[in-house]
């Protein structure tokens, strides 16, 4: 099977609602089997998911997974919103800006973009609409910050493409942390914009006395000293990145034990979960590189590498064009789906244009990142819709716009500024 076929068929799966597993695997085993033929198919099938089963890099993946479980059962998301509104509460916008910062708080030790948002807006929205706030920016500033799940570290989609193209995942976590930290400067931005143009009079608070202020930051200080024991010891080569998620999930178990939070349903609960999550990934993820067998054998990427050269393509177009097709791709995929399906063809031909693929995977996260906030999929969208129950999508994606615009320019400047991605993670 020629791979345009195959590529054709795939999408055809996806839209259709085959799961994205299935629908990896299956493309990418029939057309392997056209190449190869029948029993070495099957055989190289087996082997993809037996070999990779055993990997033990991939135990990474349901110790984060526990880890962000953990804390989203500890109430540190409320922690930290209380934290960040007691110092902004004065501010017209205080209380959007204020779920922003607890979004990428609550992101750094969790690693979800939907447990996030779904978390958030149980916390944030209550107090907004309270204090007038309108539903466009209450909603729309839950969902932005949500996405902020998927690239500030730990984040599963990083794993997934740590794995996918033999990176440092350990590299890869520490490259996300300024464009995240640049992502949530850019929605504050959003806000204020969003307030200055709004209609509605926000009402502001009292500023609160300083000692009140320093002791709201009592409930996030363990939020804090997780997020730097992990990334730091990373940083530092103290232990690897498998070792920092058995450490993560550890510290989410003290932190939830701290914040008497802990009980044996809980537990329960939060170890069927890792284990049910952990489950769906690794078959996603085998799916993936039974796919990434097929593209390879398909001679998909020399195509392409030919057709660039022939064009005189140089990176930056290259990059460009990827871009542009992300972004037609996250009107009909959401982010996961965009990854699996374009890493294995992009990153070969990325190598060879000479980019660096640590700055490429930040690159591709902040992309696929826009299609969580962009119609028609928009899962953090339907999150917040399913969550309030009375507001529209219509009126959710209105105010999410500012914050689309804002996740375009941070993506400009990381092509344009690669160091933002690479500073950390060149001085390990």
């Amino acid at each position: 099977m020629d791979w345009p076929l195959g590529i054709a068929v795939l999408i055809a799966l996806m839209l259709v609602g085959l799961p994205i597993t299935f629908a990896l695997t299956l493309v990418g085993t029939v057309g392997v089997m056209t190449i190869i033929g029948p029993e070495p198919a099957l055989s190289l099938l087996a082997q993809t998911f037996f070999d990779n089963s055993r990997d033990y890099s991939l135990s990474v993946l349901p110790l984060f997974l526990m880890m962000g479980n953990f804390v989203v059962q500890s109430g540190i998301a409320e922690d930290l919103y209380k934290a960040a509104h007691a110092w902004l509460r004065h501010v017209r916008g205080g209380l959007a800006i204020a779920t922003v910062l607890a979004c990428g708080g609550f992101a750094s030790v969790c690693g979800s973009s939907l447990a996030t948002a779904a978390t958030m807006s149980k916390i944030a929205l209550p107090s907004m609409r309270r204090f007038g706030y309108p539903d466009g920016l209450a909603t729309a500033s839950i969902a932005a910050g949500g996405t902020l799940g998927i690239l500030i570290p730990p984040s599963v989609l990083l794993v997934f493409y740590g794995i996918m193209t033999q990176q440092d995942i350990g590299k890869l976590f520490l490259a996300g942390i300024l464009p995240g930290l640049l992502g949530v400067l850019g929605y504050v931005l959003a806000v204020v914009f969003s307030v200055r143009m709004g209609r509605n009079e926000i009402p502001k608070e009292d500023r609160l006395p300083l000692r009140d202020r320093l002791l709201a930051l009592r409930g996030v200080i363990g939020a804090l000293v997780l997020f730097a024991f992990v990334m730091g010891g990373i940083y530092l080569g103290v232990f690897t990145t498998t070792e920092s998620a058995g450490m993560g999930a550890a510290g989410a178990f003290l932190l939830t034990v701290l914040h008497r939070k802990l009980t044996w349903e809980m537990t329960l609960r939060t170890l069927f979960d890792t284990a049910k999550t952990t489950a769906m990934m690794f078959f996603i993820l085998f799916g993936a590189l039974v796919f990434s067998n097929y593209v390879n054998l398909s001679g998909m990427t020399r195509d392409l590498q030919t057709l660039l050269e022939t064009f005189g393509t140089g990176p930056l177009t290259i990059i460009l064009l990827m871009l542009a097709l992300y972004i037609v791709l996250g009107a009909v995929l959401e982010s996961l789906s965009m990854i699996l399906l374009t890493v294995p063809i992009f990153y070969p031909v990325v190598e060879a244009a000479g980019l660096d693929l640590i700055w490429f995977g930040i690159f591709v996260v902040v992309a696929t990142e826009i299609s969580y906030i962009t119609p028609p999929v928009g899962m953090n969208a339907f999150v917040l819709r399913a969550v309030t129950g009375d507001v529209s999508l219509r009126t959710i994606f209105s105010g999410l716009i500012p914050f689309v615009a804002m996740d375009l320019v941070r993506i400009g400047l990381i092509i344009a500024l690669p160091g933002i991605a690479l500073l950390i993670p060149s001085t390990m």
